[in-house]
């Protein structure tokens, strides 16, 4: 075969696949923060599976335990039937995770995927209510069934579902209008007013940071009166930590610098460590009102995910881990300012947190440029945000200095190459 020939994606896969397009190559190796291709190419990834390898790939720890739990026999699906993998995996969580925030969660497993957990989420709310709305904010992304499609807000996803999308209400995300405007104002005065239009909802759902909707980033005070809000109106808060969760910020949930303890949590892409599929909903106790069964699936049970999820907790044993993935955040931070102010024609606005960080160019379609230049260039990045004006910097957070600065190199060159040849709108 012809180590360039993609001819049989192309010729059978469907039209649908989408990274492929932006990664046109046929990967066979990753190791860390790295990925090599069929033709020797090294590239370093700033991608980390869309934020479901926070730790990077093939980590070795991990490797060690799944290849020993496999060679053992151990039990791989299982559905919701009692494991030793699941137990080690919910105790562990529960003591490294949950106790010393203070934090008290029933723990509810779902399908594998982010949106399983949404879909959990949504339901349960609506249940323990009695409420039909859920409150869903600008530019926010929750998955794509029915359900967390219909909390999303962009349009083309949207567009795919070929159903009206109903039941929920958008309101804007902190500084959706500008920053001087505090949008819950709106918001309040919505539920104040009956004659708003807006019944009362089960449940606002919100990210801190909204990966897919260009990284925006929820100040803590928003935050904190956004939780406020829903406590004196008896609305259930979920916080969607599905992507910015599990450290990608720079604590293990997003919300922990805001000071909030929402009432339901989504959790799923890097909490296996893996990149194998796993997802929770953590849940108040006291909402915790399903029946046996009530919501279920097929693969809620995947042990290979709560082995090496299980060791992955032992990151954050240490409490150095998460000083350190702050530091590489603040130097990722730092990267980007001196970027846009040694470039000023991209027009670029830094925006994220910690490891979940990137540029909005204010240049029509200059992001996808540079983040095209960069994979010719070894660094796998993608873009986001409603005209993909966002690229984003999505490293793994165990990625060590040598490797930080190496993608900075690739990044800096990328738009020094494009910036050198007109951009034009």
């Amino acid at each position: 075969m012809n180590f360039t020939d993609l001819n049989v994606f192309e010729k059978y896969e469907s039209e649908v696949r989408s990274y492929v397009r932006s990664f046109p190559t046929v990967f066979t190796k990753a190791k860390g923060y790295k990925m090599w291709d069929e033709k020797g190419m090294e590239y370093i990834d700033f991608f980390s599976g869309a934020g479901a390898l926070n730790y990077g790939h093939n980590d070795d720890k991990m490797k060690e335990k799944l290849i020993e739990y496999i060679q053992h026999d151990g039990i791989t699906h299982s559905l919701d039937k009692a494991t030793d993998a699941k137990r080690e995996f919910i105790q562990k969580f529960n003591d490294v995770i949950l106790k010393p925030r203070g934090l008290h969660y029933k723990m509810m497993f779902p399908g594998p995927t982010g949106t399983n957990t949404v879909e959990s989420a949504l339901k349960l709310a609506r249940k323990v209510t009695g409420r039909t709305n859920i409150v869903s904010f600008t530019n926010g992304f929750h998955g794509m069934t029915i359900g967390s499609l219909s909390v999303t807000g962009n349009a083309s996803k949207r567009k795919g579902a070929g159903i009206p999308l109903q039941n929920t209400v958008t309101m804007p995300f902190d500084n959706y209008v500008h920053e001087d405007l505090d949008t819950l104002d709106y918001f309040e005065r919505f539920l104040e007013d009956s004659g708003s239009g807006l019944d009362l909802p089960a449940a606002v759902i919100v990210e801190t940071v909204q990966g897919e909707g260009g990284i925006n980033v929820a100040r803590f005070e928003w935050l904190k009166r956004l939780e406020a809000i829903c406590h004196s109106f008896e609305i259930l808060l979920i916080i969607d930590d599905v992507q910015a969760g599990v450290g990608r910020t720079g604590t293990f949930f997003s919300f922990e610098p805001a000071d909030i303890k929402p009432d339901i949590v989504c959790l799923s892409k890097s909490l296996s460590g893996y990149g194998l599929p796993l997802a929770i909903t953590l849940i108040r106790p006291d909402l915790d009102i399903w029946s046996p069964g009530e919501h279920n699936g097929t693969f809620r049970g995947n042990n290979h995910a709560f082995v090496t999820a299980t060791e992955a907790l032992t990151y954050w044993e240490d409490k150095n881990f998460e000083k350190e993935v702050q530091r590489k955040g603040d130097m990722t931070k730092a990267f980007l300012q001196a970027l846009c102010r040694k470039f000023p024609e991209i027009k670029g606005e830094v925006r994220g947190r910690g490891l979940m960080a990137g540029i909005a160019c204010d240049v029509d379609g200059l992001a996808s440029k540079i983040a095209a230049e960069a994979f010719e260039l070894g660094l796998i990045m993608e873009t986001s945000g409603p005209k993909d004006e966002v690229f984003k910097l999505f490293p793994p957070i165990t990625i060590d200095e040598e490797g930080l600065k190496k993608g900075f190199d690739i990044i800096e060159h990328a738009v020094n190459k494009l910036i050198k040849i007109p951009v034009t709108n």
